[in-house]
């Protein structure tokens, strides 16, 4: 199509490209709405990247933001706006995390691991200050930058002889200028611009980190003494460069500094608490493997894991696809009102029923002891324990099988079931070799997905026995533990989290629930090229 004007023909007028996204008013609204969103997200997600000088971070933001620009706000590339959205979302929130792990898999990664070696030092030396006589005595003020209950505190010291008020945290201490704050007769700080002043009722509360916090500075570090004074208290532990050591003040005992562990280790083997995080290479793994303190309840673990998973699964399919069945015959009357029934429980929220039945297994005022006039300690024995948590994992997940197994044999036709048995094949016969197979063709995939969920079902475990009961000889390793709970414990338990040694375990878990799943889904392949 050619556009004309006096004095000739000019240059054609070309519609726009079909299936473009910004097509339109709407379209180009959406468009600039959306790109302005995902700018303003960058520059948000920029500033915290710069603060900690995470280069290469700031440069794959940088690198996405500008791909994705350019992606939308040209004609071309049609089918990419459509795979881009899902694609960094895909990165973001599976392919990321997954790396992370694995990354954090080779660390020593902990409680008292956390930092870098210069933190280490900080947190040794500011943990052993004690007040010395000629300690520098301040006025104190105890204030937040957040919530009074839960902010991060912060330490208003007045110097008594200079009267600077000046802002101190873990990080350090730092002039606030004069304009900025009201200082009250005693010295003390009343008010200050971008703080809150705890009152004395919300200090109180918090008594235990107040104590507990103490401000780094040249010659110590300072601590409080109450809510209202603080002190300049000098450190009993000191770090010596030259040695790569912390050396004792007072006994003169030092712990150098091991790059291997990532801790000041001492003549004798003791270690400081206090270490930085650094690389272990296969150390957590080859731990999992060879410990032996570990290994043994590891594997015990793994075969109960596998047990719980083929249990749970195969358990709920045959019980799913019984009623299935009984229901499926049209001379049933009232199929309708089972199958209602039939799904109640996948109907109710899961962590509730757990609680109820782990209730309901109660030795002492439970249902089921009750019911049969029994004083059964169901989590008391590692068989009762394990057999009833198999119970309730059947009671929650038939509903679901028999869902998917009602859809799947309405699927099937009827004739078929007719012809085999003209043929004069029975009813087992003609379930066997028609209703089975088709049957396995369309449920192998969601199988597969159950054991995958009961494998790392925590849930099941942790609302109803938390894995015990627990040998006396290992506490962190209980007999109805999945590897998911095991893992758990480790990073989030009172004993001390060890968040490299659990990723380890998470690889572990990921390389199983892989192998089972891509050998599965190469027999269902099998299957559907024999049925086909």
């Amino acid at each position: 199509m050619t556009a004309t004007k006096l004095g000739g023909p000019v240059a054609p007028v070309r519609p726009a490209p079909a299936g473009d996204p910004g097509g339109g008013l709407a379209g180009r609204t959406v468009k600039i709405v959306l790109l302005g969103l995902t700018v303003a997200i960058a520059v948000w997600a920029a500033f915290p990247l710069i603060e900690n000088e995470m280069w290469t971070g700031l440069a794959i933001l940088l690198a996405t933001t500008a791909g994705l620009l350019y992606l939308y706000l040209t004609p071309r590339h049609i089918p990419l706006k459509y795979l881009a959205p899902g694609t960094v979302l895909l990165l973001l929130f599976q392919v990321f995390p997954v790396l992370y792990t694995a990354s954090t898999a080779f660390t020593n990664f902990g409680d008292g691991h956390r930092g870098s070696k210069q933190e280490a030092v900080v947190a040794i030396q500011t943990a052993s200050v004690t007040q010395v006589p000629g300690s520098r005595q301040y006025a104190l003020t105890v204030a937040t930058t957040g919530d009074p209950a839960s902010g991060p505190l912060v330490f208003l010291v007045t110097d008594p002889v200079t009267r600077q008020v000046s802002a101190g945290d873990a990080d350090g201490l730092a002039a606030v200028p004069p304009g900025d704050v009201t200082v009250g007769s005693t010295g003390r700080v009343t008010a200050a611009d971008g703080y809150t002043v705890l009152t004395a009722g919300q200090a109180s509360l918090r008594s235990a980190e107040i104590t507990a916090l103490a401000v780094p500075t040249a010659a110590g570090a300072i601590r409080s003494s109450g809510l209202s004074r603080a002190y300049e208290g000098r450190a009993g532990r000191a770090y010596d460069e030259g040695c790569d050591c912390i050396r004792d003040t007072a006994t003169g005992r030092t712990w150098t500094a091991d790059e291997n562990v990532g801790a000041f280790v001492g003549a004798d083997g003791d270690r400081l608490a206090q270490g930085w995080k650094v690389g272990v290479g296969f150390g957590n793994f080859t731990r999992v493997l060879t410990d032996s303190a570990i290994a043994g309840p590891f594997f015990r673990t793994l075969v109960w894991n596998v047990a719980f998973a083929v249990a749970s699964t195969g358990g709920t399919f045959v019980l799913g696809l019984l009623l299935a069945m009984a229901l499926h015959s049209p001379r049933v009357r009232g199929r309708l009102t089972y199958r209602v029934l039939l799904v109640l429980p996948y109907a109710m929220p899961s962590f509730a029923m757990l609680l109820v039945w782990r209730d309901m297994f109660n030795t002492d005022f439970g249902l089921i002891n009750g019911l049969f006039g029994s004083d059964v300690d169901w989590f008391g024995g590692s068989a009762s324990a394990r057999l009833a948590v198999i119970l309730v994992q059947l009671w929650l997940g038939y509903p679901y099988m028999f869902l998917v197994a009602t859809g799947a044999l309405q699927a099937i036709p009827r004739e078929l079931s007719e012809a085999s048995r003209i043929d004069g094949a029975s009813a087992w016969g003609g379930f066997r070799r028609i209703t089975l197979p088709l049957l396995m063709v369309a449920l192998t995939p969601l199988l597969i997905s159950s054991f995958a969920f009961n494998f790392n079902n925590f849930n099941a475990i942790y609302l109803t026995t938390e894995g015990a009961p627990f040998p006396a000889d290992n506490p962190a390793n209980g007999a109805t533990d999945l590897l998911i709970t095991y893992t758990y414990r480790i990073a989030f338990g009172g004993g001390g989290a060890q968040y490299g040694y659990a990723a380890a375990i998470s690889i572990f878990i990921f390389l199983i629930v892989a192998v089972v799943s891509a050998v599965s889904f190469r027999r269902t392949r099998h299957l559907e090229e024999v049925h086909s």
